[in-house]
């Protein structure tokens, strides 16, 4: 089941007694919950017909037991059930005595006076346990799978949508990039960008540079464009300002050297014929970095990037073995490719 089909039966009042979120992206699993509770329970009895159960300290027992009992002034009870390392094959860090059987016979024949959810921060369940099977027989199931970045866009214009502004298309591409795939950082981000634009304002790509809290891999991307651009003291400003932040000058080098890599493998797969989409899958990264990759590629002939890369790994040496200051190193390593770049 999508967000958008639970959504609709939510706002409909059309109610499981079981629903199943799994996966690894916490801000889906967290959302999703959230939702279920609000449209289920009314703010004034939530308190007393609320209540969570970490399966790694409690019995699935007790749980049942809740989920069993008559709501308290109120239609339903909801029961949240946390960690159901059951549904796996891993083993909990304490040893809790689960009664399965009931489980079982629970999840056949749930009270229709509660709404049980479970809540498995899991990127796989055993498929071949019989309360999994059960579970996904009778429950409603949200996958909180990994984001790709169409989904990604999903949110992110949603969550403008809800914050009654609008999220242009290079925007929220923009943020995706520079802000990378937690999906919770990137919501956060179009939340503090709607406070500053306003309600009914539009977030641009200028919206997203001037306010976005970013990444440090973000402003490496950033440093290479103005590299590429022959815009050395707006690189050497990024630069320093990373420094300031008491980031490693060795690492912000193999940072750098890592995305001058990225770019010659993305140009080398471009001439073979890859598409975008499939080089983000033999690489193992976002399409939208590979996108920019591309994009930074077109600046630099192959021969360039290859030469690049031997002086990267020259700089590496240099300041492991303290035969330079690290910094002034880094330094060195950004104007000479401006430098060779204008020579070219």
């Amino acid at each position: 089941m999508s967000i958008k089909e639970l959504t609709k039966k939510l706002k409909s009042e059309s109610y499981s007694s079981l629903y199943l979120l799994y996966g690894k992206e916490k801000y889906i699993l967290e959302h999703t919950q959230k939702m279920i509770v609000q449209a289920v329970l009314d703010e004034g009895t939530a308190d007393f017909n609320l209540s969570s159960y970490d399966m790694e300290e409690y019995t699935i027992q007790s749980a049942l037991d809740d989920a069993e009992t008559l709501p308290f002034m109120g239609d339903y009870r909801v029961v949240i059930i946390q960690n159901p390392y059951f549904l796996t094959g891993t083993k909990a860090k304490q040893k809790v005595e689960h009664d399965l059987k009931r489980l079982e016979s629970y999840l056949s024949n749930p009270t229709d006076h509660a709404i049980v959810i479970f809540v498995a921060p899991y990127e796989k369940l055993d498929e071949r346990k019989k309360v999994v099977k059960a579970l996904k027989k009778h429950g409603d199931v949200i996958q909180a799978e990994k984001m790709n970045i169409q989904l990604q866009k999903e949110w992110v214009n949603h969550a403008a949508k809800e914050a009654n502004v609008h999220i242009t298309n290079e925007a929220a591409e923009r943020l995706i990039q520079l802000q990378g795939e937690n999906l919770a950082m990137l919501i956060s981000e179009v939340n503090k960008m709607a406070l500053n634009v306003g309600v009914n304002g539009v977030i641009e790509p200028e919206t997203v540079d001037e306010l976005i809290s970013r990444s440090l891999e973000s402003n490496v991307f950033t440093m290479v464009e103005h590299v590429a651009n022959r815009r050395i003291d707006a690189a050497l400003r990024i630069c320093y300002d990373l420094l300031k932040q008491n980031e490693e000058p060795i690492k912000l080098m193999a940072l750098l050297a890592r995305q001058i890599r990225i770019i010659l493998q993305v140009k080398q797969l471009g001439t073979q014929g890859f598409t975008e989409k499939k080089m983000a899958s033999l690489l193992s990264l976002h399409p939208y970095a590979v996108k920019i990759a591309a994009k930074q590629g077109r600046s630099f002939s192959e021969k360039e990037l290859k030469k690049l890369l031997i002086q990267a790994a020259d700089a590496d040496f240099e300041m492991k073995t303290g035969q330079r200051d690290k910094q002034l190193t880094l330094e060195l390593f950004l104007t000479s490719v401006v430098r060779e770049k204008q020579v070219n």
